[in-house]
């Protein structure tokens, strides 16, 4: 019954107690668990982000322009596994064209458009100057890409890069409801579907959107950690620690209202309590316990930072782990909640488990390969964008001040100056 991590290559998907013969296949596999993960990073990455661009907390400035190149490498890949669910990708065009309201998915693709639209006019003016300056100081195709992304503006001056912050400013104000729907209509998809008990909860839409943002602040941490390493940099330990107080806190509510609903769960005893305790102790056992425990092992870490203020090594490897356990906590609670629901019959009176397959177009492979494509764009993104520090300042920083050069002595003695 370890259906989290047992794949066999020739077994049908197993069952016990009275199912209904259309429920032994799982519609919704591990690409619809796969979206609502990565819409979740695109929105924690982007509500990161606004720490500094709309509440003006300067400590987290080392990671903002890295979280919006974050948020929109992932936000480009979140209509990938729907797509590949589909089968047939050329007729996702159909939902925009002619949109179907009472499809969740279908009406909320015009939310996603809108907050992508947002993301990359917010990005356009966070890198505006930069993008001047490169546009200048390339050569080649480089800088014909520059200088088409500048659209012939090269104004760099105060009151021009002042312009920029205050529509980059107004633009992160205008995404974070923006990047709030994004996520939680995933969580009311799953919340309003009335024919699930394992579904059905009015908290489901909150627990998602909560779950977003530990988790979108999670991978912040943790590429930052990563981008810092690689480039052979020392990560800004105000900014992490900054970061880890937030995760803290995200994770103590988010833990705290998925507690609560396990309570009212069993405190009402609702109509078919018994199978969601054979759901819980079978097919959905160890990813409760990779949930719950990953998000233990990173409250016990992340209060230990809060309270000690580490500093240095220990941070660092603290806050990596931290952001492992989540990452990994919420990805387990996605599948609980999205493969646990199907696993439980209708009929109340049997359980499914679900065994993915290796290969194929719902296999880990495929959903390995999904989950990793972003990471390589946002590296590719990275490159052609140093988030890291503005090129405007950059340029404008002082040339280093050249030696004097050592006097001949007989220079001294006739001008009578010491170098």
């Amino acid at each position: 019954m370890l259906a989290f991590f047992h794949i066999p290559w020739f077994e049908a998907s197993p069952f016990t107690g009275y199912v209904y013969p259309n429920e032994t296949i799982i519609p919704w596999s591990g690409l619809i668990v796969v979206y609502p993960y990565i819409t979740g990073l695109v929105a924690g990455a982007f509500i990161a982000s606004s720490f500094y661009h709309v509440f003006g907390m300067r400590q987290f400035k080392p990671v903002a322009r890295f979280a919006l190149l974050t948020a929109f490498s992932f936000m480009v890949f979140v209509p990938v596994p729907l797509l590949f669910h589909l089968g047939h990708p050329e007729r996702a065009f159909e939902a925009m064209v002619t949109p179907h309201w009472s499809s969740a998915f279908a009406a909320f693709s015009y939310a996603a458009s809108f907050y992508v639209t947002v993301l990359m006019l917010e990005i356009w003016f966070a890198f505006r100057a930069d993008v001047a300056a490169y546009a200048k100081s390339s050569g080649g195709l480089l800088r014909l890409f520059y200088g088409i992304l500048s659209l012939g503006s090269d104004d760099v001056s105060e009151r021009a890069l002042d312009y920029d912050r205050r529509w980059a400013r107004a633009l992160a104000i205008i995404g974070i409801p923006s990047a709030t729907l994004l996520h939680g209509y995933v969580g009311f998809v799953f919340g309003s579907l009335k024919s699930r008990e394992w579904w059905s909860s009015d908290l489901m839409p909150i627990i998602f959107l909560l779950s977003a943002a530990v988790s979108g602040v999670a991978l912040l941490i943790f590429l930052y950690i990563a981008a810092s390493y690689l480039r052979k940099k020392r990560a800004d330990e105000d900014c992490l620690s900054g970061l880890g107080e937030a995760l803290w806190w995200f994770l103590i509510v988010v833990s705290a209202i998925e507690a609560l609903e396990y309570v009212t769960m069993f405190y009402r005893s609702q109509e078919g309590i018994t199978a969601i305790e054979s759901l819980m102790m079978g097919p959905i056992a160890i990813g409760l316990l990779i949930q719950w425990g990953g998000a233990a092992l990173a409250l016990a870490i992340l209060t230990w930072l809060v309270i000690s203020r580490p500093r240095g090594t220990a941070l660092i490897r603290a806050l990596t782990l931290a952001s492992l356990s989540v990452l990994l906590a919420v990805f387990a609670m996605r599948w609980n909640v999205i493969i646990g629901g199907q696993e439980l019959s209708k009929t109340m009176r049997g359980v499914l488990t679900y065994y993915p397959p290796v290969l194929g177009r719902d296999g880990i492979v495929t959903l390995a390969c999904i989950l990793a494509a972003p990471f390589v764009f946002l590296t590719v993104l990275s490159w052609l964008f140093p988030p890291w520090e503005p090129a405007i300042e950059r340029e404008a920083r002082p040339a280093r001040s050249h030696p004097v050069p050592a006097l001949e002595p007989e220079t001294i003695l006739k001008t009578g100056t010491e170098p």
